[in-house]
């Protein structure tokens, strides 16, 4: 009988008391209040992931996940890409010329990028642009311009977009900038409102005629690897002195910075809910060790052990705990499954990379989650229990 009066305490003090209906309303708003900040926590951090990914996928296919560029003119070449092509068989390279220019459609002007690329070569590297044309031949002079692009020209397909290239030419007595008519063959859309306005794609033999540039020599090459962190330190290896590698991170460090720092701060600020909710924990097991101060004093005087008084106290605090993180997770989980799951809130697709709320919840987060909330149970219950503890027998006794 000894070994179960734990147990039975336990239950004994959660009762409902009907003459002190205030302690078991505290343990409830303990239990509540763990159980929404778990679960708020669990959405946010699956939202955070979420978005994280979303945007590096998106960053990833229109920043390429591994460039080529040349240190100085001609570096980058017909010999360099075959090179490339016979060494690392399991990547996909596509050569590319690039021009700043600005594109005007009427007395509408908007600034950008034109890429001139093999699109065999490019669909395979990016998938934007494989979606927007598939195997569709675009011939010379012909480009293929983003959505967003599009709608703010209010142009359409066949139409004929005006690209005046910053490279200037000499022309009788002045140095006048190039112009030239490009037809659209497609529009392709990133879902990044940035890029969808500044790139635009025509064929390589279009912009090296315009530009000068001999047929074999490139501005630079557009790598597809799966595995770009180790595959950028393979290529640095063999690639000769004229050249250079970048992964797309290096020119997105202190985004994905400042979105780590967010989601930490979120995950602290949120955790505060559970720390406000612990509170109650604190206070009701305090209210029940002055409510049950007589029946404590019994149970030393009757040969419990200051241990198992410390015990019980410990058990009714983490029983209230692990029961809202356990309901906190069933209804984060719940919630997670039917936001993503059902297309319940829609988002603006020209300033989020997605249409609809990219939910991942990764384990570490999870587990960080459940053992933090669990932490401040325990600490929460731990005071309440060593006063519980340390109740005077003789004095109480006394006095009852």
């Amino acid at each position: 009988m000894k070994k179960n009066i734990i147990p039975y305490l336990t239950k004994r003090f959660l009762r409902f008391d009907s003459e002190q209906p205030f302690i078991f309303l505290s343990a409830l708003l303990a239990f509540l209040g763990i159980s929404l900040g778990v679960m708020v926590l669990l959405v946010a951090m699956a939202l955070m992931n979420g978005f994280d990914n979303e945007f590096r996928k998106k960053l990833t296919i229109m920043n390429y996940p591994l460039t080529i560029v040349p240190k100085f003119y001609g570096a980058v070449n017909d010999d360099l890409l075959i090179d490339l092509e016979a060494k690392f068989p399991h990547l996909r390279f596509s050569p590319y010329v690039q021009s700043s220019v600005m594109v005007r459609s009427g007395s509408k002007l908007e600034g950008g990028y034109l890429f001139g690329v093999n699109f065999k070569d490019e669909v395979e590297v990016n998938s934007v642009l494989k979606e927007a044309i598939g195997s569709t031949e675009v011939p010379k002079f012909h480009v293929v311009i983003g959505k967003t692009l599009k709608d703010d020209f209010n142009i359409f397909i066949d139409d004929r977009l005006m690209y005046v290239f910053t490279k200037l030419e000499p022309g009788g007595l002045s140095v006048t900038p190039k112009i030239k008519r490009f037809k659209i063959k497609g529009v392709f859309d990133s879902g990044l409102t940035a890029y969808d306005k500044a790139y635009s794609y025509t064929t390589l033999a279009s912009l090296q005629a315009m530009m000068h540039i001999p047929s074999t020599q490139y501005d630079g090459i557009h790598i597809y690897s799966d595995t770009p962190h180790s595959d950028i330190l393979k290529i640095k290896n063999i690639l000769p002195v004229g050249v250079s590698i970048k992964g797309w991170w290096e020119d997105n460090v202190n985004f994905f910075a400042a979105l780590e720092l967010e989601k930490a701060s979120l995950f602290i600020v949120l955790m505060l809910i559970i720390l406000i909710a612990s509170i109650n924990i604190i206070s009701s097991l305090l209210m029940t060790v002055m409510n049950r101060r007589g029946e404590i004093a019994l149970l030393l005087a009757l040969g419990t052990t200051k241990i198992e008084i410390k015990k019980t106290f410990l058990y009714l605090g983490v029983t209230i705990g692990i029961s809202g993180i356990i309901a906190g997770v069933i209804f984060g989980m719940s919630t997670i499954w039917v936001l993503g799951t059902f297309e319940i809130i829609s988002l603006p697709k020209d300033v989020y990379p997605t249409s609809t709320l990219p939910l991942d919840l990764s384990l570490k987060d999870f587990t960080l989650i459940v053992v933090g909330a669990f932490g401040i149970v325990i600490a929460s219950s731990y005071y309440p229990a060593k006063k519980a503890s340390e109740v005077d027998v003789l004095t109480v006794l006394r006095n009852e």
